[in-house]
């Protein structure tokens, strides 16, 4: 099926299958047809022309941008949540025999066996444009179970798009930028506007890509290291020194101890100064006074 961002198109296929938008689900279609390709070339890009390429895409609506993965992948895994998009991925995407629909919550599911059993001897990338919603659950549970992707190259708000590709220290910093950054360099690859959807959002969104590598630094203890990173943001207005006491329960002496012993880091600093290093830094501090 031709032009799947015409609204028509949509509005057809939608009238047809008796579709209507969820707003629990975040359900926004892209209607401008020059965001696809441009992610879909970003998410595969070079590769060893000897090796096939797998991606896992998550939540594909009414197939835009897996169109656009089929036609360059070896193999597209598409998996979403709402049932009711079955039979119009059925229509839409008919015509491919390289693609398998996965009903489920990407949350819930055994990515590893999923990869495994679908994408053996592949490199595989995640392509997806996601509900604002469930953005940092996606992207930390793609990031913490270890998967054997190259790269992570989704759409998310703007807004989230800022903090996951900040650098840890500068004033956009959050938990979820020094956790990313742990596991992987985040890019911001372009902007898309709010009126490149159906329905239109109220924000603008972007394009980041992840790509995945060895941890930047090494903790003694990986618990401890995020534990400490949530526990420093969680009241990010208030220094590192007050929000750890609260977070781990400890005395401010105790802390400050802790903070001495992390290479000096300073107490009246707050947790968006603070560089990975600090908090591993910390992190293994606070697990030899734990000790």
């Amino acid at each position: 099926m031709e032009r799947l961002t015409d609204i028509s198109t949509i509005k057809d296929v939608m009238e047809r299958h008796g579709f209507t938008f969820s707003k629990a689900l975040g359900q926004n279609f892209l209607i401008n047809p020059s965001v696809c390709p441009r992610m879909a070339e970003a998410a595969i890009g070079e590769h060893n022309q000897e090796t096939s390429v797998g991606v896992l895409e998550i939540g594909p609506g009414i197939g835009v941008l897996t169109k656009e993965l089929l036609q360059r992948a070896d193999k597209v895994v598409a998996v979403e949540l709402d049932k009711r998009l079955l039979p119009v991925l059925d229509e839409t995407l008919g015509e491919f025999d390289n693609l398998k629909v996965v009903n489920a919550d990407v949350l819930e599911l055994d990515l590893h066996k999923l990869i495994a059993e679908e994408f053996d001897g592949m490199e595989v990338a995640v392509c997806a444009n996601l509900p604002y919603y469930i953005t940092s659950p996606v992207i930390m549970k793609l990031l913490e179970d270890r998967l054997p992707i190259r790269s992570i190259t989704v759409m998310v708000q703007k807004e989230a798009a800022v903090r996951l590709c900040a650098e840890p220290g500068t004033r956009d910093s959050s938990a979820i930028t020094v956790a990313v950054r742990y596991y992987c360099d985040p890019e911001m690859l372009f902007k898309v506007s709010s009126g490149s959807f159906m329905p239109a959002p109220k924000v603008d969104s972007a394009v980041i890509q992840l790509k995945l590598r060895e941890p930047a630094v090494h903790p003694k203890n990986e618990e401890t290291f995020f534990m400490v990173i949530k526990g420093a943001f969680a009241q990010r207005r208030k220094t590192v020194l007050n929000s750890l006491s609260s977070s781990l329960s400890l005395d401010k002496n105790a802390v400050r101890d802790i903070l001495k012993a992390a290479a000096g880091v300073d107490e009246n600093a707050r947790a968006e100064r603070l560089t990975l290093e600090d908090f591993a830094n910390i992190s293994d501090a606070v697990d030899d006074w734990s000790n």
